[in-house]
């Protein structure tokens, strides 16, 4: 079943963050993941509004999991631990 990894972040030091979208991608792809939406803009319709929204699709919760773990994610999320405070969560979709 497809999953969803959503992430609010909070940029803390925006050169660090910059490379961080670029170490991040390669290492989604190759867990089977793609981004659904990336910093776009947003419209909060209840509670606080995010400083920064990804929505990311992976092709189960397992590969999510995998490719948060992963030796190829490792780098980008070294780098994203300085340069961002965040709050990640994955979750399952559900069928139509």
């Amino acid at each position: 079943m497809t999953a969803y990894v959503v992430v609010e972040v909070e940029v803390l030091d925006a050169a660090a963050f910059e490379r961080y979208k670029e170490l991040a991608p390669p290492s989604i792809a190759a867990h089977g993941g793609r981004y659904l939406a990336r910093g776009g803009r947003t419209d909060t319709l209840e509670g606080d509004p995010p400083k920064r929204l990804v929505i990311l699709e992976f092709p189960s919760l397992e590969r999510a999991r995998q490719w948060w773990a992963s030796p190829e994610y490792a780098p980008a999320k070294a780098l994203r631990e300085k340069a961002a405070r965040i709050r990640m969560v994955a979750v399952e979709g559900g069928s139509p």
